[in-house]
């Protein structure tokens, strides 16, 4: 699924001091703003057997930068195919942009850009031409400025140089910029982003989040759906985790980080004893190293652990620990690794 949007964002012609700019934006969320999305109680099932989202209550704030975690088969794509009208749900709600989604789509959608499950172009016409396509087929565009809008949302997403190129020719990264051009053709409140940089370079990946950043500064809702834990760190305010149709958690990604208490790292002549008292602490993965030991931390705060040291003689010579990642959280949240398939 394809939706247009129009917001100025920086391309690889920008200037570098725009450039700078656009990768230091910094993404305002507004908690005196309804909601952007609401579910209440959202729920999809597929026959008798099969519930794929099961009572979801899910708040996406406005301005935010929103992730959307889960490994393989936890229900995001379906739960993003119901907050875009593309299906129903079997119970619960759906509130998107303030209307009840799927009976509001034609009141609401017009407001949302997504690029849903891959980019859909015809393989015979250029990029170009795929994009006046799409922009024709908007009855609010006018076609004085098509042209205008076309060329702004290909130097954004920087396939200027071979929008003439036929998209069969485009490689997958190629495909996907032409696909998130496709969701830039117009202004919109919402953006939606299904694995927005599948098949980009780090460079490109580069560029998305500098543009995703600039979105969110300007006041766009961006609700991004993506396996990359690393992709979420840098970009999102704010995410969700869903693991076998259910809401895990959610929340800002510096609380998610929490959940994490992330490793803890002694230098010690001592570390047989040392291991042996953060194993009393019911630290995680205790390991001895050839300049002390390793462990995770877990529920044993970092003070606790260095007293108990102490009180035990064990000769620190060093005390080091380190934050979890949003990695270490999805793992503590939902006890499983992170599939790239959903």
């Amino acid at each position: 699924m394809n939706a247009s949007t129009a917001v100025r964002t920086p391309d690889r012609g920008a200037s570098s001091a725009h450039a700078a700019r656009a990768a230091h934006a910094a993404p305002s969320w507004d908690g005196e703003r309804e909601p952007v999305v609401v579910t209440r109680g959202l729920s999809k099932a597929y026959g008798r057997d099969r519930l794929a989202v099961d009572g979801l209550d899910l708040v996406v704030p406005a301005g935010s930068v929103f992730g959307f975690l889960g490994p393989n088969g936890s229900g995001k794509t379906t739960t993003i195919r119901m907050l875009m009208g593309l299906i129903s749900p079997t119970a619960g709600t759906a509130t998107v942009l303030g209307g009840t989604m799927p009976k509001a789509a034609g009141a609401i959608l017009p407001r949302v850009g997504a690029l849903i499950e891959g980019p859909a172009h015809y393989g015979f016409m250029t990029g170009r031409e795929n994009l006046a396509r799409l922009d024709a087929a908007d009855r609010t565009a006018d076609p004085a400025t098509r042209r205008e809008r076309i060329e702004e949302a290909l130097a954004r997403v920087g396939l200027a140089a071979v929008g003439d190129r036929k998209a069969r020719a485009y490689s997958l990264g190629m495909k996907q910029r032409l696909g998130i051009a496709s969701a830039l053709l117009r202004p919109r409140d919402l953006l939606v982003l299904d694995e927005p940089t599948n098949g980009l370079d780090p460079q490109g990946m580069r560029e998305i989040r500098a543009l995703i950043r600039t979105l969110a500064a300007d006041g766009t809702t961006v609700f991004l759906s993506s396996h990359l834990l690393d992709e979420i760190e840098q970009v999102c305010t704010h995410a969700a985790v869903m693991a076998r149709g259910r809401l895990v958690t959610q929340g800002t990604v510096d609380d998610l980080r929490s959940a994490a208490r992330g490793r803890l790292v002694v230098e010690t002549p001592d570390a047989g004893r040392a291991a042996v008292v953060l194993a009393e602490l019911k630290a995680g993965s205790v390991a001895t190293t050839a300049t002390g030991v390793e462990a995770e931390l877990g529920d044993v705060a970092p003070d606790v652990a260095c007293a108990a040291l102490v009180r035990a003689d064990v000769r620190v010579r060093s005390f080091t620990t380190t934050g979890g990642s949003l990695e270490d959280a999805f793992v503590a949240l939902t006890g499983e690794g992170f599939d790239v398939e959903d």
